[in-house]
């Protein structure tokens, strides 16, 4: 029985299957700290692109504006500047509101009832941006035969609602999202 032998299952320390499961350990530690590692320079070099697309500070404050609405009297109108836009802040007396909600819809390009354009119980109020919808003019208060706004450029004639009534603007000027705090303090956006 001197011929046969037997299986070495205890692989010593410094056996040559030793060295190679050592080394193969070695690798996979290496590989797996090397792609680590290389995952963080990845994230760290996404980010600031990433961030790079969020709002800057001076536009996230511009996101939203509190009005005083206090000094406004009936008939009068403050503009006001929202995300680098003039926002008209009207003050509208009995007879306005009145000739608003007269007009036929029929009659109107951009059919829009007076009351979807104001919030309800504040129908003296009316916001809205005051750029015209034709080629971004600014128009101007009580001209025109409607005695709402006037575009200067082309002749744009808005109502007292600030609905397109004659001209080359598609639409009526556009009302923007604000909320009333108080009733002396509005918020736009």
């Amino acid at each position: 029985m001197a011929d046969s032998k037997i299986p070495d299952n205890n692989i010593g320390k410094n056996s040559p299957q030793s060295e190679q499961i050592k080394s193969e350990s070695k690798r996979k530690l290496i590989t797996a700290a090397a792609f680590s590692v290389a995952g963080v320079g990845a994230v760290c070099t996404v980010l600031p692109f990433i961030d790079s697309m969020n709002p800057s500070s001076d536009v996230s404050a511009l996101a939203s504006i509190e009005v005083d609405i206090s000094g406004i009297k009936v008939g009068e109108e403050k503009t006001v500047k929202w995300r680098g836009k003039p926002v008209f802040i009207r003050r509208r007396n009995a007879e306005e509101i009145k000739a608003a909600a007269d007009v036929d819809l029929n009659e109107l390009k951009d059919p829009e009832k007076d009351s979807q354009r104001v919030k309800a119980g504040k129908e003296e109020w009316l916001i809205t941006i005051g750029i015209c919808t034709h080629l971004g003019c600014i128009p101007i208060m009580g001209e025109g035969e409607y005695k709402g706004w006037f575009c200067p450029c082309h002749g744009s004639v808005y109502d007292t609602s600030a609905r397109i009534r004659k001209g080359p603007a598609p639409k009526n000027l556009e009302v923007p999202p604000y909320e009333f705090l108080s009733d002396n303090l509005i918020k736009i956006g």
